[in-house]
Order: C-alpha cells, then structure tokens, then sequence
C-alpha cells in the first residue's frame, strides 16, 4: 500500500532523484544550488509545502509541493500544487491520486476556498488523471518571465 508523508530532512537523496526525474520530464534545467534551497525551504518554510509517496517496499514514487496564497474571489486562501511527480514505473498504481489527495485534505483542513494546478496541454497521461479527479476550467496559462 502507498504511503503519503511529510518530506523531511532524511529525504533529500530520493526527494532528489524523484525532482531530477521531474524537470527531465520537463525539459527543465535547474541549478543546483535553487534545487538545494527549495529542497530547505520544503523542510523548514512554512510557505512552502511538500510529501513524498512510498511504496510497499518504503521506496520513493512520487512527491508533491504545494503553497497557498491570498485570493481576490474568496475569503479563504487558494491552494497551489505546484509540482506533482510520479516515478514512470511506479504509475497507474494510485500514487498520483493519493498525493493530490493529500494535498486535498490538508488545504480542506486548513480552510483553503480550492485547489488548483496548471499541467501542459500534451500530457496525457497525467491528465487521464486530473480529469477524474477535478474539474478542467478551460482557461489558458500565459507568463511573462522576469
């Protein structure tokens, strides 16, 4: 059965594994000192949040990092997860949904109004999944980078 906890200090060797996993998939490069400080921010910062998936066996499938933020259109705070990651051989096995599940409960708890998140539109894989467990608002990411 999986397991959802907390990432804490002990984590770092298969928190890091499961990220490199993560911004490959991505495409995405990312310095090593940024990944070691938001791997400490995870840990200590109250802001900034995170769990890691266990299987059966204790090993690392998956993480989840969320943070929460005022709102203009609640009185409760939105409830961001912003990265959400499942080892490649580890999925279909409810990892995924239990994460975000997780993060669910834990926003509930602390009386977030929602929680949202932002995927590309090619993948698939994890949006077969999304679509069973929240509601696509159809809107469009833009950004500007700074």
């Amino acid at each position: 059965m999986t397991t959802i906890s907390p990432i804490t200090e002990n984590d770092f060797d298969e928190w890091s594994g499961l990220w490199a996993g993560y911004l490959t998939f991505y495409g995405a490069e990312i310095d090593g000192e940024v990944t070691a400080e938001t791997f400490a921010r995870i840990v200590v910062d109250e802001e900034l949040h995170g769990a890691i998936a266990r299987d059966d066996d204790g090993r690392a499938v998956g993480i989840v990092h969320w943070l929460t933020h005022p709102a203009t259109w609640s009185r409760g705070e939105y409830c961001y997860l912003e990265d959400l990651f499942v080892d490649p051989e580890s999925r279909g096995a409810g990892a995924g949904r239990m994460l975000i599940a997780h993060v669910r409960e834990w926003a509930a708890a602390r009386g977030c109004a929602k929680v949202y998140w932002l995927t590309q539109e090619g993948n698939e894989t994890a949006r077969s999944l999304y679509d069973r467990v929240a509601t696509h608002t159809g809107y469009t990411h833009y950004q500007i980078a700074l």
